[in-house]
């Protein structure tokens, strides 16, 4: 396994680092977790791992399987003198809130032990303005701008179960120690990070900041499971379920209704484009639903993949669970809980050579290993991923942001394109005038996935171009992409070619369903990975439809596991000279996020759709409040928007999260509210009993938020010690003032789109440094194609003058012409 040999200390109750280290427990570290004599706080919370009165949490027995647990008391000094042993004997220390004894204090063990990789796991970073704030999992979602554009027009928002954020903070972590790791390797030094669960939701807005910094605006929320201005996008009911939708260009839009036998919508020209359908949306949903009611969600999938089109069964938890691919494949594991043995879903970072682990326990706590002390080392002075070189042939936002993670990490990532298909979120308009005024230059979306790259244009339809290509290949360590299964093959480039040009080569595939699943010609979106990852059957209101939590929620979902996933490769190509091919499935990336519900249902739990209401915990709900009356100027380090697209914005909706998460919170939030009589009500002291009056407690909490603005209400309640968070529009992120202390956003200047902000990596070096600048910022097309090619394939100018001549490489895009492949 990948990580034989690491070890890896837990220590503290915030889940996304426990998330962290259950990955790379589940890819072979020894992973001890530390853990006080009264338990953690999620060991019992709802849902229960089974129906005996003394079974487990589902979450905090997923989080905590596959390690050995070591109870210590905190201040007994035995205790503490085995937690430094323990800290002297690891190479990863993973330490978040109520961490005991010298394993919160960071500064003082990156100084004794400078050869240690640590990450400071927290809510919302260790500086700034909510540094020591209380968190959630869906207040830091709120907060990150991802739960605002979900939910009925009129409200509430819908922030949906947890265990979202934390799988996107624990991922992002990983990635973070991943790439210190394999400094270390390469360059010797430890390094100390800290990681903000709220910085690292911001992954799933971040397009959405990117395109409203040029466009003025947002898009507002559309309804439940529509998301401008893509339609038809969303949830459809079958004779035996539910059918997931999105259809995004005109030849989609045809077959679409072709398959559903409308073809006379096809034909209207006012219904051309997603945002002219989603203006009768109420009409063409109730044509939808009668159609697809007519035949089986299986039925209607099979015709789907016939047609090539993004349409996929909204599959159940006991449905996935059931599925006999995904069970021999390690897509679903087992978990061994006190004699029995739940279903949940596996580690999604399937490195083929050295595969995860396929079945974890939960262990009893006992004695703490005998580590020996490893050498104190020294502190990293350099990026770990510098000398690195990653040939990037992704396009979109999956593929990209996996290959913007290695470059910001100090990685030469070299990015393919050709001038007839150049990466499709610089825009698909080929139209005249569109390249004329070089429409491709000017996509926000674009240079926020692919800043700190270098931009090369190559014809992989031609045999010039495959054979440039390969030449960088055998210089490379690193190929990531994100083509359909069946096109790299055609072209000659598949895993087999051009591991025969380099043995060492990490490849990583970022497909929908993997190249091993019956499904992987499918076509996708962000969204069809969602829809067939079960999340939407857990999430909505209780007599609702299965709701979508996000436009895209797989792409980005789907990003952070690639670059993940290639990191642990890229440790165990330095430890043992191989390369290895790995197989990312962005619908199995997105599976953990349902992993208590998944292991509740597998054990005979029943798990209802809650809407904003948590299983264990009350009150937890999004509030209405009054708009907020502060200025939304949406500048960032004093570069304001674009002038003419950012006329003064009116003052948007007043919504707030608040996650009542135990009872010192709950009697904080009563005395805030001023209901010092709830707070002295001994039937309210505890969560069930609280749960037993949930609707009386959400009147009170509701009554109260009614009569301020959400940003009053917010920090009125978080000085109490309240878990709450505005829900905002992701645009508002720029005007965050704890993003801005931190200088989160960072300004970089480019051609064509001038000043654009950027969004920093979630984790950065611990003890108050800021987040890197941007090197530099995201290529115009084959920018960098003659030096790339000079410089790291080593090719002769004149070769690549002959490339240019013959239209192999340029700099301009070019009208698309019909797809020949060199192979062919």
């Amino acid at each position: 396994m990948p990580l034989d040999g690491v070890r890896v200390l837990e220590a503290g109750f915030l889940p996304a680092g426990a998330y962290l280290a259950r990955l790379m427990a589940d890819l072979g570290a020894e992973v001890v977790k530390i853990g006080p004599p009264d338990g953690d706080p999620m060991e019992r919370q709802a849902p229960l791992a089974g129906a005996a009165p003394d079974a487990p949490g589902a979450a905090w027995a997923f989080l905590a399987a596959g390690k050995r647990r070591v109870t210590l008391r905190d201040g007994d000094p035995d205790d503490m003198a085995t937690l430094e042993r323990l800290v002297a004997g690891a190479d990863v220390l993973v330490t978040s809130d109520g961490a005991p004894g010298p394993a919160a204090d960071v500064t003082a063990l990156a100084k004794k032990y400078p050869g240690l990789v640590i990450c400071d796991v927290s809510w919302f970073g260790r500086s700034g303005p909510y540094a020591g704030w209380r968190g959630s999992d869906a207040v830091c979602r709120a907060l990150a701008g991802v739960v605002e554009n979900v939910g009925p027009v009129e409200g509430p928002p819908l922030a949906g179960p947890e265990f979202q954020a934390l799988v996107t903070a624990g991922v992002s972590g990983f990635i973070g120690v991943m790439a210190a790791l394999c400094g270390r390797a390469r360059h010797g030094g430890g390094q100390a990070l800290e990681l903000s669960v709220f910085e690292a939701c911001i992954a799933h807005a971040e397009f959405q900041c990117a395109d409203g910094w040029l466009r003025g605006a947002g898009f507002p929320r559309g309804g439940v499971n529509r998301f401008a201005p893509t339609y038809p996008l969303g949830v459809y009911t079958a004779a035996d379920g539910w059918v997931g939708v999105t259809i995004v260009t005109p030849a989609q839009w045809q077959a679409f209704c072709d398959m559903l036998d409308i073809s006379h919508y096809a034909a209207r020209a006012d219904l051309a484009t997603g945002e002219a359908r989603l203006a009768i949306a109420g009409e063409l949903d109730a044509i939808f639903n009668e159609r697809f009611a007519q035949r089986t969600k299986e039925a209607w999938f099979a015709e789907a993949l016939k047609r090539r089109l993004p349409v996929t069964p909204v599959w159940t938890m006991d449905e996935l669970a059931a599925m006999e691919h995904l069970r021999d494949s390690g897509a679903i594991a087992g978990l061994e809980i006190g004699g029995r043995v739940a279903l949940a879903p596996g580690c999604p970072l399937r490195l083929t050579k050295t595969p995860p682990r396929r079945r974890a326990r939960l262990e009893a706590p006992g004695p703490a290993p005998a580590w020996e002390p490893r050498p104190a080392g020294r502190a990293a002075s350099r990026p770990p991923l510098e000398g690195v070189t990653v040939v990037d042939l992704s396009m979109g936002w999956a593929g990209p942001l996996c290959g913007r993670f290695l470059a910001d990490l100090g990685a030469v990532v070299i990015k393919v394109e050709a001038c007839r298909y150049p990466d499709w979120w610089r825009g698909v308009d080929y139209g005249e005038e569109a390249l004329r005024e070089r429409l491709y230059e000017k996509s926000a979306r674009f240079c926020a996935m692919n800043r700190n790259k270098r931009g090369v244009t190559l014809d992989l339809t031609h045999p010039d171009g495959v054979a440039a290509l390969k030449r960088l290949v055998a210089r490379a360590d690193v190929v990531v992409e994100n083509y359909a299964a069946d096109v790299l093959p055609r072209l000659g480039l598949d895993y087999a070619a051009l591991s025969a040009v380099n043995p060492r080569l990490v490849m990583t595939s970022m497909s929908a369903f993997g190249a091993a699943s019956p499904w992987r010609e499918a076509r996708a979106y962000g969204s069809t990975l969602e829809q067939a990852s079960g999340l939407p059957t857990i999430t909505g209101a209780p007599d609702g439809p299965p709701v979508m939590s996000h436009i895209a929620y797989g792409d980005a979902t789907g990003g952070l596991n690639g670059a993940a996933a290639t990191l642990a490769a890229l440790f165990h190509q330095l430890r043992a000279g191989e390369g290895q091919h790995v197989d990312i499935s962005q619908t199995l990336c997105m599976m953990p996020m349902t992993a208590p519900a998944m292991v509740a249902r597998s054990l005979g739990g029943e798990v209802p759709r809650t809407g904003n209401r948590h299983p264990a915990h009350a009150p937890h709900g999004c509030y209405a409040c009054q708009p907020d009356r502060e200025p939304r100027a949406w500048t960032v380090e004093g570069a304001p928007m674009p002038a003419a697209a950012a006329p003064q914005p009116e003052p948007g909706e007043g919504w707030l999260v608040i996650s009542v998460t135990d009872d010192a919170m709950w009697r904080a939030l009563a005395r805030c509210i001023g209901r010092d009589d709830l707070a002295a009500d001994p039937q309210l002291a505890s969560a069930a009993g609280r749960k037993a009056r949930e609707d009386e407690l959400d009147a009170a909490v509701a009554a109260w938020c009614a009569a301020r603005p959400a940003g009053e209400a917010m920090r009125l309640l978080q000085q109490a010690g309240v878990a709450a968070g505005v829900a905002r529009p992701a645009l508002d992120l720029f005007n965050d003032p704890h993003l801005a202390a931190r200088r989160y956003w960072r300004i970089a200047r480019r051609d064509w789109t001038g000043d654009l902000p950027h969004a920093a990596t979630p984790f950065r070096p611990a003890g108050g440094a800021g987040a890197p600048p941007v090197r530099f910022p995201a290529p115009t097309l084959g920018q960098h194609t003659r030096e790339a090619l000079r410089d790291v394939a080593g090719m002769p100018e004149a070769e690549i003058d002959a490339l240019f001549a013959s239209g192999v490489s340029g700099h301009e895009a070019l009208p698309p012409r019909p797809r020949r492949m060199a192979a062919e």
